[in-house]
């Protein structure tokens, strides 16, 4: 083994363009695939682990209190499929007339527990502590980071509630209220029902769980429960933006993958091919073929594991950010989003395993072949290869050079094919790219409108460090408008309850020129009346709503019935948007938080927002950013990761070239001897590679489109509707057939120029 590492470290150190070639593919495919991996595991485990370590509830429900007694409840928890129960726990809703602290203006829901732990969903303290009396609360902390120490001690005062203080801040896996005060003190918030928490045996599927509820519940009054949530819709919740990044992370991780495996082959083979006479040199001094193999083996793997290594340092670092990135705002009460070591566990040991069953295949050539025909074989390629298509092409009125380049792919028929493929996926991968940029920055401006630049206006009176406003409502939007904003939309923000659905959501009600927001409906329309709504896909599916469905909003005692009227592309899982009048018939007064201003075109949008800071110290204009941060995710990972297989790809152009130069090298001498000029010599080797990269062109673009309509088809969270999907047009597909050509081309053009360099008389000297 000592003579074979010797052969082999310098086999590596010849091999210097080959070396960095594979280092660098095997960089690019571990640092995807541990993103990919990363992403997995982050979508999975963190919420089960917590789940099962807080006894999270598999079914939260509320009952009638009038209709089901306290003595009835808890002996549901003694029913046959009930693992687990706490409670009755008495549940108040407290309105909140504005903002307060996080919370937006609408219901609270209070739960009175004498202590976090229990049987089932264990309330994990965050920050402060647990309330030991009355006039004390802790609040359910539902932004993403560490709770701000700072709020300890605010005070929550509604009109006909005690003053509670806010003696803590805590997280419930199971969602179960928005803030708990001790029993005695519930009882001063006029509790309207009784809070079960339920863990069943059976709990595998959302039929499952109703089952085991069903059966829990048997012999209560039909209509005891007024609502219920489980905790599979929590899980999908929690996965959801992860879910939207997954398929577009595993494609460039299964591309880097391919391209991997192309690329490594074809080195290998390359070498092998190249590299008779080193072959039969090493059998011929005493190297079993076994030995010979184990050196093309480990020629390889140094600098696969230097690129794995790299790939996974580079993945590791990448990852954290990533992930953040995906689950950012997700109310889980989880940790700050981290990467455990089994992904890069997973690459280290896989990656350079793929890489050697990729390199074993053409390593075995050099098994089998005589020590004495490898040591007298010549670097030509075997004759009759590729003769019939280099006469063809030889008759046709083709310049020289140009029919001797689209000849010479046929004398390596397998190397070329291995080309074509690294060429093809590399298009595929710019397609891809360039579709997900075409329908994200379509998505990032929607609801722009036509015109100049935005103005974003905040108007939120509980927003700290602001004097209080000097115009009213309705006044600021028309004073908006006399400043020269040619469109104005309003927006309120508060919390609402739906009928049959615990806990609170959120809605977006607005006025004003909301024409610009029907480019965002998939599936009917925006709403245009008191009654109706519209909400993203991850909302409906996990309500169980389709258009055309009809539930109940609640604010403050108030309840509209409404129409669910309009799938929009997007929305959080947990809120919907309405039109203004039924703002009215819910919370009259309520006024605007935001307003949206669009310019003319070429108007200054700073000068204007000074003008309306101008106009009222009590409102925050800034001019509005362009794109969020899931377009420039998507767009920025999809874009370096297109470049770095794209040159990737290159690179294998670049190594095929090389490899065919090479073993050239005489016939090289004999066309310039008879008069092949230094630019016919560039000419023909590039012409070589540029015919594999045009049909690679030719079929990556059908793929790439494919792979584009594949991913954006299936995002769970957002629902495109075809007019950002059809993102191609001529010119850009025109594009992107020139784009294999340039991957050729720039692969080729190193080692066509240092061909043209070469000197006859040395080519020749040896004849």
């Amino acid at each position: 083994m000592s003579a074979v590492w010797r052969a082999a470290r310098a086999a590596v150190g010849r091999r210097r363009i080959q070396t960095v070639v594979i280092a660098l593919v095997v960089l690019c495919a571990t640092t995807t695939v541990l993103l990919a991996l990363a992403l997995v595991g982050a979508a999975s485990a963190p919420f089960e682990k917590a789940f099962a370590e807080q006894r999270g509830a598999h079914a939260v429900v509320a009952f009638d209190a009038a209709r089901a007694p306290a003595d009835r409840l808890a002996a549901t928890a003694r029913r046959p499929g009930v693992e687990a129960a706490a409670g009755p726990f008495g549940q108040a809703t407290v309105d909140l007339p504005e903002p307060w602290m996080y919370l937006a203006s609408g219901a609270l829901t209070v739960v009175g527990r004498a202590d976090p732990g229990g049987p089932v969903d264990r309330v994990r303290v965050l920050t402060g502590r647990w309330v030991r009396g009355p006039g004390e609360i802790v609040v359910n902390w539902g932004v993403a980071g560490t709770p701000d120490r700072s709020l300890l001690g605010s005070r929550l005062t509604v009109p006909g509630v005690p003053p509670l203080r806010v003696v803590g801040f805590a997280t419930s896996m199971s969602r179960s209220a928005g803030a708990w005060v001790t029993p005695g003190q519930l009882a001063a918030l006029r509790p309207d029902s009784a809070q079960m928490l339920y863990r069943f045996e059976d709990a595998g599927s959302r039929a499952a769980v109703d089952r085991s509820l069903a059966a829990a519940t048997r012999g209560l009054p039909a209509d005891a429960v007024t609502a219920r949530q489980s905790y599979q819709a929590l899980a999908e919740a929690f996965s959801s933006l992860a879910d939207a990044y997954l398929p577009f992370v595993s494609l460039f991780g299964v591309l880097g993958l391919l391209v991997s495996v192309l690329i490594v082959g074809n080195v290998v083979s390359g070498a092998v091919v190249s590299g008779h006479r080193h072959i039969g040199v090493l059998k011929a001094v005493g190297f079993t073929p076994n030995q010979v193999v184990a050196v093309y083996l480990l020629m390889v793997a140094v600098p696969a594991a230097l690129g794995c290594l790299l790939g996974t340092l580079a993945g590791g670092a990448l990852a954290r950010p990533f992930v953040r990135i995906a689950f950012s705002g997700i109310d889980t009460g989880l940790a700050p989003m981290d990467v455990g070591p089994w992904p890069a566990v997973a690459c280290l040991a896989g990656m350079p395993l793929l890489v050697l069953a990729a390199a074993l295949v053409p390593a075995l050539r050099a098994h089998r072949l005589p020590a004495a025909r490898a040591i007298t074989a010549g670097s030509a390629p075997a004759t009759g290869r590729g003769l019939r298509v280099q006469r063809f092409l030889g008759g046709t009125r083709l310049p020289r050079a140009v029919s001797l380049g689209l000849g010479l792919p046929f004398a390596r028929p397998g190397r070329s094919l291995l080309t074509l493929a690294a060429i093809t996926l590399g298009v595929t991968t710019v397609t891809v790219t360039t579709g997900l940029t075409g329908t994200m920055l379509a998505f990032a401006n929607l609801g722009g409108g036509a015109g100049g630049p935005g103005v974003h206006v905040d108007a939120d009176p509980s927003a700290s460090g602001r004097p209080a406003q000097v115009l009213g409502d309705r006044e600021t939007e028309a004073r908006l408008r006399a400043l020269g904003a040619e469109q104005v939309l309003a927006r309120a923000f508060t919390q609402v309850r739906l009928a049959g659905q615990p806990g609170t959501y959120f809605a977006d009600f607005y006025r004003g020129d909301t024409g610009v927001l029907a480019d965002a409906v998939v599936e009917g329309r925006w709403p245009a009346r008191a009654g109706e709504v519209a909400a993203g896909p991850a909302f409906l599916t996990q309500r169980g709503l389709s258009v055309g469905d009809r539930t109940a909003l609640q604010v403050r005692g108030r309840t509209v019935p409404v129409t669910v009227v309009g799938r929009v592309i997007e929305g959080n899982a947990k809120s919907l948007a309405a039109d203004w009048r039924t703002l009215e018939a819910l919370a009259p007064g309520t006024r605007a938080t935001e307003y949206r201003a669009r310019l003319a075109p070429g108007a200054d949008a700073a000068a204007y927002a000074r003008a309306v800071r101008a106009a009222d110290p009590g409102l925050a204009a800034e001019p509005s950013g362009a794109g969020n941060t899931a377009t420039a995710t998507v767009v920025g990972f999809s874009s370096v990761f297109s470049v770095l297989l794209g040159a990737v790809a290159a690179l294998g152009v670049f190594n095929t070239v090389l490899l065919t130069t090479r073993e050239r090298r005489r016939d090289l001498g004999m066309l310039k001897s008879v008069g092949m000029t230094p630019r016919q010599v560039v000419l023909m080797t590039v012409t070589s590679v540029a015919g594999p990269g045009l049909v690679g062109g030719v079929l990556g673009i059908p793929l790439g489109m494919a792979a584009h309509r594949l991913l954006v088809d299936n995002v769970g969270i957002v629902d495109f509707p075809g007019w950002m999907k059809d993102v191609w047009h001529a010119p850009q597909l025109a594009g992107l057939v020139c784009a294999g050509v340039g991957i050729a081309v720039l692969g080729a053009l190193v080692p066509a120029r240092s061909a043209a360099r070469l000197s006859i008389a040395s080519v020749l000297h040896n004849e």
